[in-house]
């Protein structure tokens, strides 16, 4: 699987920034997460990352978030409903990964996020589908 830093469309990035469960790359309106091999992702975690999607895009949410599951990892089941309270900020979800854990949260996801929630196994897929979804919604 490709890290985002490995790809052209690399060059468009407006910051990234590195926390100690992972990494998220931040461009206009769109969103790329790849954590760290074993983190137990919680609800403190993703407010840290949503502030700082609040610092580089001001108020505006993110529009498209990817989540590049290059490692495994898990999330705090009883943190599930704090993510659904929250689903409101995502316009496109996806996901992009193939280990079983990726698969296993994906279900979840699905469950928790209203919208339907593709998976790739490709992240140059989920980028060209995600830059398509945000075109068509400025339409």
């Amino acid at each position: 699987m490709k890290r985002v830093k490995e790809l052209g469309f690399f060059k468009n990035i407006r910051e990234v920034r590195e926390f100690e469960f992972g990494v998220f790359y931040f461009f206009d309106d769109l969103v790329i997460s790849e954590m760290n091999e074993g983190v137990i992702f919680s609800w403190k975690m993703a407010e840290k990352a949503m502030h700082a999607a609040h610092q580089i895009n001001g108020n505006k949410a993110p529009v498209v978030y990817i989540s590049n599951r290059i490692n495994n990892y898990y999330i705090m089941p009883l943190d599930w409903i704090k993510f659904y309270r929250n689903r409101a900020k995502l316009n496109f979800y996806s996901v992009v990964g193939s280990t079983q854990g990726s698969m296993s949260s994906l279900i979840l996801e699905r469950f928790f996020f209203r919208k339907s929630i593709p998976k790739f196994t490709d992240l140059e897929e989920a980028i060209t589908w995600s830059l398509e979804k945000l075109a068509s919604q400025k339409e």
